[in-house]
């Protein structure tokens, strides 16, 4: 059936918007494929070694195995998070260089940097690994660059990049060291005859110029394009951001007012362009008689960032492991019935109680992933309950029709 617009109209609104079009594909790829770790672990590089990841798996096998029922876990849970700890448990590992390590002298950060490159090199344990180096500010630049640099010289001097590498950009203050930052691995990638974009970074959110600049613009949107497309994700930094709002230090959190504000801006600037975020951490560690407390703030901490859409998070001691996996597996188990039944119900078309559209199917899809990814859930559960291979699970993920 014919309508009343001529050919010519078509034409000319495809031709006025077609730069658009190519900026917007450009810009919101989509959510990318592949897995996205639950944590990462920061350990400072003077107390980085070869058998870090089995020391914290062991502590934290200990410490779980010794007082982890009084968590009152589902056993079901609790099996898997032991099966973790044992199989993997770090997922995501940054030799810190930054606030974790300071500043021991130029020689002995030097020496440093070329030991922790050939150590990760010979024990490549996690499946993503980077180091934190130093920000782009005046006082830290040449620093940070440096010790990047000799990093990778240790890293690379007799193998490649491991799979899942990452760097950390701290401390933004100004949009424009996002973009020289991008240009500095460029010139390491030539340097070192690495094929273009290998190197990517991940930049802290930790600085209200990175959320807003100095002129009130919307800063989070403009690192995201500055960085030239290497940029992976955005990590809120707890503590370095709410001490620079002046939030006093006994009421700095992760699920402060203000916490909660730079995460919706960070969410809303990287939605649709393939950056991943991170929440950050808590420093309110589980040890001593502080172990069961800490151990459920963790939980409480972790399962609200899952719930906000933060899969992701910091970790910083090997105690804080089984309450990472714990609250993660929990929360994808739990979810699994309804977003597997409704998943079923799209796919078949059937009627039901709920109309799901193709991006809550992208949604559901995405979150049995994100649970198989991590070992919350497994691929003969998700069959049974859904009818879908893995493989139909990341064709409804990618779909943007």
């Amino acid at each position: 059936m014919a309508g009343r617009l001529t050919g010519d109209v078509y034409a000319g609104i495809d031709a006025r918007l077609s730069e658009v079009d190519a900026r917007v594909e450009a810009r919101y790829p989509g959510e990318p494929s592949g897995r996205q770790p639950v944590h990462t672990v920061y350990v400072p590089a003077h107390r980085y070694s070869a058998d870090l990841v089995a020391r914290w798996g062991e502590q934290a096998r200990a410490v779980f195995d010794a007082g982890g029922d009084a968590l009152g876990l589902d056993p079901a849970v609790a099996e898997r998070v032991r099966r973790k700890l044992v199989t993997e448990p770090i997922e995501d590992l940054r030799i810190d260089f930054e606030d974790g390590y300071g500043r021991p002298g130029d020689d002995a950060e030097d020496e440093a940097a070329v030991t922790a490159g050939r150590v990760l090199a010979a024990n490549p344990v996690t499946p993503f690994c980077g180091i934190r180096f130093k920000s782009f500010e005046r006082a830290t630049r040449r620093r940070g660059i440096r010790t990047l640099d000799l990093f990778l010289f240790g890293l690379l001097e007799h193998g490649e990049l491991p799979a899942g590498f990452v760097v950390t950009l701290p401390k933004v203050t100004a949009v424009e060291q996002v973009g020289a930052a991008a240009e500095v691995l460029g010139h390491l990638e030539t340097a070192y005859g690495l094929p273009d974009g290998a190197l990517r970074f991940e930049v802290q959110i930790e600085t209200a110029q990175s959320i807003v600049d100095g002129e009130g613009r919307v800063a989070v949107a403009r690192i995201v394009q500055a960085a030239e497309g290497r940029c992976s994700g955005l990590h809120y930094g707890t503590y370095d951001y709410s001490a620079g709002l002046g939030i006093a230090a006994e009421h700095q959190s992760m699920d402060h007012p203000a916490a909660e504000f730079a995460k919706a801006f960070m969410q809303v600037s990287a939605a649709g362009t393939g950056v991943r975020l991170s929440d950050g951490s808590t420093n309110k560690l589980p040890v001593g008689d502080a172990l069961v407390p800490a151990w459920r703030e963790h939980l409480r901490l972790v399962r609200r960032s899952l719930e906000r859409g933060f899969y992701q998070g910091w970790d910083l001691h090997p105690h804080q492991l089984p309450t990472r996996f714990a609250a993660t597996y929990a929360f994808f188990r739990e979810g699994l019935p309804t977003a597997a039944a409704r998943l079923r119900d799209y796919a078949a078309q059937v009627d039901s109680g709920v109309l799901d559209e193709p991006a809550t199917a992208r949604a559901l899809s995405g979150f049995l992933l994100r649970g198989l990814d991590c070992g919350a859930i497994d691929t003969a559960e998700v069959e049974n309950l859904t009818g879908l291979t893995r493989a139909r699970l990341e064709s409804y993920a990618t779909f943007r029709g």
